[in-house]
């Protein structure tokens, strides 16, 4: 965490005056340091704090007339609610080695404060949840988290998060204790001063709504209120800057918020709390201003308002020029600034360490080392165990510690066997599974395998069938080729069974044996066996694990020789000598622990007094105590415990740390650590500890020790530090910042290189050219005593242990290889080590290098804490549209409410971007305890991200700001001035293009013994039938259950029309416009036709549905009005319902037209039955709602309609004798041809299924068609969607009721809309097994201007697939690409283009032809075209060129209409009947619906096929745009605590596939996404609820 540093002070408020600080007793010191710490740990409230705090100063602080103490207000109040101690120091004259007295904390508050204030004005819109989201579901996430993981690498609790700085006052008193502890300032910058001493535990006061009544008399007050002039002073009951509002009128309205949401804490937006958080419920508005419809002024509205001025204010630089290629859109590469700092020093030499000392007693290896000791000083104790209360529980002996080695290796030797077999052989790898308590256990196994032979692989222990890398660390004992795993008794015991009572093979685990080590199993050698003691060779001799960055897990191999050769090192570095007593705190089993406490202790025969974790979690002081205790020389520990222990100090009174002469910090590289060392040595200075005993190494498992600071009697330089540049490090450059700004490193050195190593520092990336020494780069060391290899990974070691630095001229330094650390640093003066990051935590972003560890510092120091858990915060960074994008991840407090929380987010991105200048992508908090833990404690941050990827991480809390980081999307495209008509003709012809245009067949040339067609009229035709063939069945109605409801022959039919024509006869004007009202069935048709008898214009109309009246019925009321219907026909049951009481509710049911119902007509013949004049004249008409919300009806003549049965007729060859499935709605369309005329028409049999039975019996339509082995077929996508959903698991079922698909020529999906390919190729496959055809399925197209276009009809070539690039599409063209290729998109021909249809592919601007293979209009010609529109509701003045169109040059006289939807066509390999080759029209969306975003168009679809492949949960999906801001809705099929996953990872695909930012993301419950009969998505519906704040999502996230 890095360590920042600032001239700005910090005053505590509430802290006594300098003078009085320094007068303070030691003890007060020390009790006010200890209640800062409880306070930051979250031990006791802030109301707690204040009042022990104030009772211990009362005494000191000299009384102000009539205030209370606590309420004493320093003048120099710093921007923060209470600010930090200029803790007073004075300066000891110490070794000339001592350390610099300047401390400078680890991120100065105020640097941060003075960053957050340049933020003041912009306000966030906050995310809206649901309630129910927010009570976290397991029982377990209520526990506070165990706050003592603070990870390993984690420098802990984080506690120096923000120490104070000691400067100005360096003269006087006694250093005070308290300013080396972390202020959690609690409240925040943006809690007044006063709600920390309010009766409101959580500085939620209700009377500082508008004033500060307790100051008000005191000069006080005054100072407030400069400072309150000054800085960023809201006031914390209200929500942080999230309303556009004034303060004035935020006042106003406060006090009744705070008392609200003492009653209430509801976020559905049925409670106001949320609504004046949001400042949407505010006066003074007069009337509301409309846009589309909807109030601007609902809380939705607001909110976008909101956000749009976030993103109005520019942010980065502006972007630079990007190259759009003809089709590519180039991403914006950016470009190096010209003016960041470049490094300018010489170019480094390798720096050598010290010859390592030849000993001439040494011995050869380490088994011959544990041998000497085990027969010479079998007594010396080798390791002493202790027990969670601290106490040790055994002592190992080098006597014990060689025979029961050597009981082990003659154990895993020799009795142990399969099949006769020896199960081991030398050489062989054995795990080994000890718990972190268990030392000796561990210890003796370990030697046990050395002086069998065996190659160690020491892991953790899995604790769960799925630990967090438990699967990678089973993967690399596979790779390893473990068989047997070693272990204790008690672990053994503890591990998960199996049903047999075996241990459980954990994920991803090889299958091992379980073998307890303990003594009952092992058994002692015979007399004449000696293990073979052998000197160090080039052997593996153990294996250690270590997880990448990715989270997968690789074994380090490390030989004898390397092994021995580190612990002479050490040894040599440290000054080991026989017999010394040391302390180990660390993890025994690898890195610093195993080398100090089980290898060089061996080596010098040391006593190592082992300290386990979970003592450490109990007890943070026992290291401290065990030093004292057993006198010991050295420690080995992290800065994390220097840091727990400066937590628990207080009553240990008679600790000494003078024994010590090295305090080895195992982690000293990492950038916190120095603030841990310093403070530790402030507090410990006093109890013996000498400043020169504090010795950083650094460290890594493939490079082992890099480098460790010698102890004094080594006569080294005196220690370092640096003061670096953020800015200068981001670009890999070391500038050493003087001026003290805001974003600076302080590191120290770790010391020098390790006895007989080479060491460099090489570029990061590329070639390992050395660096210069300005720059930072990679440490790279040479040594006899490195990691060997990756176990099984050839290649990646050659990239790390034997990489061959060059000189800028590409010399190699030295032909020996070097092992890169994964360290980044440098080296500075006197030759010491500096390292400033890790490779695992770089992150690098648009070229800068930002590293993971300082943006958790900063995050830390974004006050107030209260609200995250301070050790558990993880920061990772995930590619996204090709750059890192950094993401935070933080563990929320249980108590913590949704307002501070994203008012602590908010400020933590502003911060992070101050300091840092870099964006950060995501912030996310999750529920306390939910982050998946490292072995030791700390977050393990690549199943983290891992979690985050796949949408598991289940965040309360989500903050997206990919507007402010995504800098490199491709430039806005720029429509270029369109070329002339007469160029494009000739450009055609050059190419070789053909115009785009193709044509069904030539209805005049096919003859055929059609007799209908010698009728103009359709119900002429009727007339006909019923006397030709009266009893010839057209109509068959399927109920649920499968049985026919009714059925109609020729002459039934008939009749039923002449009796509803009779009864309109004398009622009704020819001409007047009738509304059929009715369910689908027989009913509809016969008055349909009863209607042409009698001379009316029928208008087919849904009935609204009983249980969803208050939206269904509307529709009707406004099709009724808009088509000027004079009556309505319907059944008596609908009759009722219309004008019932809940009617009454949705519409005025008393402006109703005369309502007739036709159950019970009497038997009447007509005399006479009407004749149109003209077949030109309106036969009917039909109205539908487009997906864009508009209600279109359009006029049929009678001419059209002959012509469009005829057409149907000939491309399905339709005859008296077939019979047809139908399973669609009959009310518009093609679904009403299908229904109403062609049977008529064509005299075939039509089984009617209505769609709304599939609902109660989903196999309906299937059993149909198999048991009236129906060959021509029908349906909807919806019908489609319930058969693959309902019926995917059952087919086995079916297949036993006999049903069969064999018979299915083709089955067509009725559309007017883009084929959904995936729908139908799931629907193939899954009913393939019961016999359909894979080749049966295929769609139609049909639109508003002409409702049957295309249809597969059953002749003709099968329909073609083809694939084209997104990208191109984007701009309007067409670029087929290889099935699979990036950005490929499918599209599947719409059916074949019927008789008698003519289309062209027509320039939405220039209306002139295209050429094959352009994105363009779609045109159609035929004769039964719909003549217009009877009235487009809501845009009249439109679409009056839809219907008749001529194009602007070439065939200049061809009257066409517009479809509205865009497409291609495509001549084929393929021919059709007449021999010509197929021309194939594909359809690619509608022109209304497509998004016109960056100056490209966008088809939603598109974005919605993304957006459901992103996460298992999303059911459905759509998007709209609204301003210029995408909001994407996604239902959520799962959990509610899925909701928040899913803002990320729609954000990252959206991005990521389509380059566009996605402005909101709504997530709400499945089934709120509307869609209309025909399954089409109803968007702007969808659009109208949301602003209107209709669809009570479970989660709003606005995207910064």
């Amino acid at each position: 965490m890095a360590e920042r540093t600032s001239t700005g002070l910090l005053t505590m408020m509430l802290e006594p005056t300098p003078a009085v600080a320094m007068t303070l007793p030691a003890e007060v010191r020390e009790k006010l340091a200890e209640l800062e710490l409880e306070l930051s740990e979250g031990d006791i409230t802030q109301k707690g704090y204040e009042k022990k705090r104030s009772k211990l100063l009362a005494p000191y602080i000299p009384q102000i007339q009539g205030v209370d103490p606590s309420l004493q207000i320093d003048n120099r109040i710093q921007a923060s609610s209470q600010a930090v101690l200029p803790g007073s120091k004075q300066i000891k004259s110490r070794a000339a080695n001592t350390r610099d007295e300047r401390f400078r904390s680890d991120l100065h508050t105020e640097a941060v404060q003075a960053a957050l204030a340049k933020y003041k004005e912009r306000k966030m819109p906050m995310p809206s949840k649901r309630r129910s989201v927010l009570v976290q579901s397991s029982v377990e996430a209520c526990t506070p988290p165990d706050t003592s993981s603070a990870s390993e690498d984690e420098g802990s609790l984080r506690r120096q998060g923000r120490l104070a700085t000691s400067t100005p006052y360096q003269g006087h008193g006694h250093p005070a204790v308290e300013h080396w502890f972390n202020r959690v300032i609690q409240g925040s910058s943006t809690s007044s001063s006063a709600s920390s001493t309010s009766s409101h535990p959580g500085g939620r006061s209700i009377t500082n709504t508008t004033s500060h009544p307790a100051l008000n008399a005191n000069a006080a007050a005054t100072a407030l209120a400069d400072l309150m002039a000054h800085t960023q002073l809201d006031n914390h009951s209200a929500p942080p800057d999230v309303t556009g509002l004034s303060e004035r009128s935020l006042h106003a309205e406060r006090p009744q918020v705070a008392s609200v949401r003492g009653v209430s804490r509801s976020y559905n937006h049925h409670t106001s709390v949320m609504e004046t958080a949001d400042g949407c419920e505010w006066g003074g508005e007069g009337s509301l201003p409309l846009i589309d419809g909807v109030p601007v002024n609902s809380r939705v509205s607001n909110k976008i308002q909101q956000l749009l001025n976030t993103l109005k204010r520019p942010k980065r630089p502006p972007l630079r020029e990007f190259f759009v290629d003809d089709f590519e859109e180039l991403l914006d590469v950016q470009q190096p600034d010209p003016n960041q700092p470049k490094p300018e020093g010489q170019q480094m030499s390798p720096l050598e360490g010290e010859p390592l000392g030849v000993v001439t007693n040494w011995p050869p290896s380490l088994p011959a080392a544990l041998q000497r000791w085990g027969t010479t000083h079998p007594k010396s104790p080798c390791l002493t165990a202790l027990d969670n209360a601290g106490k040790p529980i055994y002592t190992l002996t080098y006597g014990k510690l060689w025979t029961r080695s050597q009981k082990l290796a003659y154990t895993l030797l020799n009795k142990l066997s399969s099949r006769n077999e020896p199960l081991l052989m030398p050489g062989d790898r054995v795990a080994l599974v000890f718990p972190n308590n268990d030392p000796v256990m561990f210890m003796v196994a370990f030697y046990g395998c050395l002086l069998a032979e065996l190659v160690p692989v020491p892991i953790e222990v899995p604790l769960t069938r799925k630990d967090a890398g438990s699967q990678q660390i089973g993967f690399l004992l596979g790779s390893c080729g473990v068989t047997l795993a070693l272990t204790t008794d008690a672990c053994q015991k503890g591990l998960p069974k199996a049903q047999t009572g075996e241990v459980a093979t954990f994920k991803g685990w090889p299958r091992l044996l379980w073998f307890v080590s303990d003594g009952k199993h092992v058994v002692k050698p015979p007399k004449d066996w000696h293990p073979p003691i052998r000197e160090a060779s080039n052997e593996i001799a153990y294996i250690e694990y270590k997880t990448s960055k990715e989270g997968s897990t690789m074994g380090i191999t490390v030989s004898h020789s390397a092994m021995l050769a580190h612990c002479h090192a050490l040894t040599q570095a440290c000054c080991y000598t026989e017999a010394e007593t040391i302390t180990n705190v660390l993890d025994f089993k690898r890195e610093a622990g195993l080398w100090h406490g089980v290898l060089t202790g061996v080596m010098n025969r040391m006593h190592v007094i082992s300290i386990p974790y979970s003592l450490m979690k109990v007890n943070p002081l026992s290291w401290i105590q065990k030093v004292h205790m057993y006198k010991a020389r050295v420690a080995v520990v992290k800065s994390r415990d220097m840091h727990w222990s400066l937590l628990a100090q207080k009553d240990q009174r008679d600790i000494s740390l003078s024994s010590l002469r090295m305090l080895i910090v195992a982690d000293g590289a990492n950038p916190w650590s120095i603030s841990s060392c310093d403070a530790f040595l402030n507090v410990f200075q006093a109890r013996g500890l000498r400043p020169e005993v504090i010795c950083p190494c650094a460290s890594s498992s493939e490079a082992m020790t890099v480098a460790i600071r010698r102890p004094p009697e080594m006569g080294v330089p005196p220690p370092g530090k640096a003061v670096l540049s953020m800015g200068g490090l981001s670009h890999s450059v070391i500038r050493v910042d003087t001026e003290e700004k805001l974003s600076v490193l302080t590191v120290q050195d770790v010391g020098q290189v390790m006895p007989g190593a080479l060491v460099c520092v090489v570029r990061v990336e590329g070639t390992p050219y050395l660096c210069q020494t300005d720059e930072v780069g990679e440490i790279c060391v040479s040594s006899g005593s490195t990691g060997l290899a990756y176990y099984g990974l050839p290649g990646m070691t050659k990239n790390i242990f034997e990489t061959i630095p060059v000189t800028a001229s590409g010399v190699p330094i030295t032909d020996r290889p070097f092992t890169r650390t994964s360290l980044l640093g440098f080296v500075g003066p006197d030759s010491l080590v500096f390292v400033v990051g890790k490779m695992d935590g770089l992150m690098v972003v648009s070229g800068r290098r930002h590293n993971a560890d300082d943006v958790v510092a900063t995050a830390l120091a974004v006050e107030p804490m209260k609200f995250v858990y301070r050790g558990r915060i993880a920061v990772f960074s995930v590619s996204v549209l090709h750059d890192e994008r950094i993401v935070v991840v933080a563990e929320q407090r249980p108590d913590a409410s949704e307002e501070d929380s994203f008012q602590w987010m908010s400020r933590v991105l502003q911060a992070i971007d101050s300091i840092h200048q870099v964006g950060v992508y995501c912030l996310a908090l999750v529920p306390a305890n939910t982050l998946p833990k490292a072995p030791l404690g700390g977050i393990h941050i690549s199943e983290t991200k891992q979690r985050f990827l796949e949408g598991a991480l289940h965040p309360c809390n989500v903050l997206m700001c990919p507007h402010t980081c995504v800098t490199n999307l491709p430039k806005p495209r720029q429509k270029q001035p369109e070329v002339g008509p007469a160029s494009m003709i000739v450009g055609n012809l050059v190419a070789g293009k053909r115009i785009a245009q193709a044509s069904g067949r030539d209805v005049g040339q096919l003859e055929d013994n059609d007799q209908a067609r010698k009728f103009l009229y359709i119900q002429d035709v009727l007339q006909w039938r019923a006397q030709a063939t009266p009893d010839h069945p057209l109509f068959l109605v399927l109920n649920a259950k499968g049985t026919v409801a009714s059925t109609a022959s020729c002459l039934q039919l008939h009749k039923r029309a002449e009796r509803v024509a009779a009864a309109l006869m004398g009622r009704l004007n020819t001409g007047d416009h009738v509304a059929l009202v009715y369910p689908p069935g027989v009913d509809l048709i016969a008055t349909f036709y009863g209607c042409l008898y009698a001379g009316c214009v029928p208008v087919t109309v849904r009935p609204p549905h009983p249980q969803n009246l208050a939206t269904t019925l509307p529709t009707v009321k406004m099709i009724v009005e808009v088509s000027k219907s004079v009556y309505i026909l319907t059944t008596q049951a609908i009759m009722k319902l219309l004008k019932s009481k809940e009617a009454a509710a949705a519409v005025d049911v008393k402006s109703w037209p005369t309502v007739l119902d036709t159950d019970d007509l009497p038997r009447k013949k007509i005399s006479q039955m009407y004749k149109p004049p003209t077949p030109e004249m309106l036969a009917y008409l039909d109205f539908s709602v487009s997906t864009t919300g508009i209600l279109a009806g359009v006029k049929m003549s009678h001419a059209a309609t002959s012509a469009l049965c005829r057409s149907i007729k000939l491309q399905c060859e339709l005859y008296p004798s077939r019979q047809i499935a139908i399973c669609l709605d009959p009310y518009c369309g093609l679904g009403f041809a299908l229904w109403c005329l062609c049977s008529v028409y064509s005299g075939h049999q039509s089984i009617l299924v209505p769609p709304l039975e599939l609902e109660t019996n989903a196999s309906l339509w299937l059993a149909a068609v198999s048991q009236y082995k129906v060959r021509v077929t029908f349906c909807s996508y919806s019908v489609m969607e319930m058969c693959t959903k309902g019926l995917g698991s059952q087919t086995e079922a079916l297949r036993l009721r006999n049903v069969n698909l064999s018979c299915v020529r083709t089955c067509m999906v009725v559309a007017e809309e883009r084929p959904r390919i995936s729908l139908t190729q799931s629907f193939s496959k899954i009913f393939k097994d019961l016999g359909l055809s894979p080749r049966a399925v295929s769609t139609t197209f049909g639109c508003r201007v002409n409702v049957a276009i295309c249809l597969q009809g059953t002749a003709g070539p099968d329909p073609t697939t083809v694939y084209v690039d997104m990208r191109a599409l984007r701009h309007d063209r067409v670029r087929l690409v290889e099935r699979g290729s990036p950005h490929s998109l499918p599209l599947m021909e719409s059916g074949k283009i019927l008789p008698g249809v003519k289309v062209i592919i027509a320039n939405t601007e220039t209306k002139g032809p295209l050429g094959d293979s352009h994105l363009g209009e779609i045109w159609v010609s035929s004769p039964h075209n719909a003549t217009g529109y009877y009235t487009v509701y809501g845009e009249e003045a439109l679409h009056a060129d839809h219907f008749n169109t001529k194009l602007s040059f070439g065939d200049t006289q061809t009257v066409w209409a517009r479809t509205g939807y865009l497409g291609f066509l495509r001549r084929t390999e393929l021919t059709d009947a007449s021999g010509e080759r197929h021309d194939a029209l594909y359809v690619v969306g509608s022109l209304d619906e497509t998004l016109e975003l960056r100056g490209m168009r966008y088809h939603p679809i598109d974005i919605e096929t993304s957006v459901i492949r992103s996460h298992k949960s999303i059911a459905e999906c759509a998007v709209f745009t609204w301003t210029n801001l995408l909001v994407v809705v996604v239902e959520l099929e799962g959990s509610e605590q899925e909701a928040l996953d899913l803002v990320a990872l729609v954000t990252n695909v959206v991005l990521e596939e389509h380059y566009l930012i996605v402005g909101v993301v709504v997530v709400v419950d499945p089934g709120v996404i509307p869609i209309n009969s025909r399954g089409e998505k109803q968007r702007m519906h969808l659009r109208d609820g949301f602003l209107a704040d209709q669809l009570d999502p479970i989660y709003v996230a606005y995207n910064m």
